[in-house]
């Protein structure tokens, strides 16, 4: 069995990891952090766990953790993140951080984007990404892994194939994505109050979501040249499910159909990514680790369709997938 902690056990994300580990054969958890200075059950946390997990919630250092744990997933802001990460691998643990604190590579950029120094500015640029499909070798051996943010995951998944291929240009990206409010996390703040998100639709941080670099950076990898999105994050009245609609221009004369092959082919053999002819919606993918993907070509322009739950293929679901393979458990271990 793999001891295993969660730092910062309180929100969303880590509620939706607590659901999969528990039924995950191979998982005892051990240990659950908050950094309140009450002592609370997980279960007045998370009601829905009553009677299914018996722990408390404790304010403990990362030493302290690592003394208990052979694998932790972080669920702590950017910075703080970062500092707890570089103690529990001095202390021999594997890391599987829901921050963005190790998905740039570059510092430089982390700073500009996040307004703060980076605190271990030398294991950014050799930390896998946590996107299986399309880094699964990297992320076997890793210590540390860096799980995708949500909307990176939807926009990378339709693209990067199509990139690699050469059959889009990977100047003039455009990405439109729609997330649940459950993407904005726990923290009651006035724009997800029901009354204002109720009946609503509203883009938010135009040209300055911090997701951008992370897309860009992925995404390049696969162009071989730099990319330089127009992403639009919009949030939508429903509690999860993101829905991306990118667009780019072809290369040469594409139809449909040689799109989707593309994307066939690339993942033919995954367990969680399904390409199908039908236009996805949010609902068949709801609650589950799958991401679902089309591709049109309209008027001159490759349309791709994804949708994804934010909360699980986005986070929480990723994150199990990347922690099956570090421990070379079955790549489905818990999430089918």
């Amino acid at each position: 069995m793999i001891r295993v902690a969660i730092l910062g056990a309180t929100g969303y994300t880590a509620r939706e990891l607590l659901y999969l580990l528990i039924r995950h054969p191979e998982v005892e958890i051990t240990t659950l952090t908050t950094r309140q200075e009450t002592r609370p059950a997980v279960s007045e946390i998370h009601p829905s766990l009553r009677g299914r997990l018996d722990l408390t919630l404790e304010n403990l250092s990362p030493r302290e953790v690592a003394k208990r744990a052979d694998c932790v997933f972080g669920c702590l802001p950017h910075a703080a993140s970062a500092a707890a990460v570089s103690d529990l691998l001095e202390a021999g643990c594997r890391v599987v951080d829901f921050s963005a604190d190790f998905r740039l590579d570059d510092p430089e950029i982390y700073q500009q984007w996040y307004n703060v120094e980076h605190p271990d500015p030398a294991r950014m640029p050799g930390t896998p990404y946590g996107l299986p499909e399309l880094f699964r070798e990297s992320i076997r051996d890793a210590k540390l892994v860096a799980n995708p943010g949500c909307y990176p995951t939807s926009a990378i998944l339709a693209l990067a194939p199509l990139l690699k291929a050469g059959v889009i240009s990977p100047q003039g990206l455009i990405i439109d994505s729609k997330s649940g409010v459950s993407g904005a996390g726990r923290n009651p703040k006035p724009a997800f109050h029901f009354p204002e998100c109720n009946e609503n639709l509203a883009a938010y941080a135009v040209g300055q979501h911090r997701h951008t670099p992370e897309i860009d950076q992925i995404l390049g990898t696969f162009a071989s040249v730099e990319t330089n999105v127009v992403f639009t994050p919009h949030l939508i009245p429903m509690d999860r499910g993101i829905l991306t609609t990118a667009y780019a221009d072809p290369v040469g004369n594409v139809e449909a159909g040689a799109i989707l092959d593309v994307l066939r082919e690339q993942y033919q053999d995954e367990p969680f990514v399904r390409v199908i002819d039908e236009l996805p919606n949010t609902k068949n993918v709801a609650g589950t680790n799958f991401c679902e993907v089309t591709a049109r070509v309209v008027n001159g322009k490759v349309v791709t369709i994804s949708v994804i739950d934010n909360l699980i293929k986005g986070a929480s679901g990723a994150a199990v997938q990347n922690f099956n393979l570090m421990y070379d458990f079955p790549e489905t271990t818990a999430l089918l």
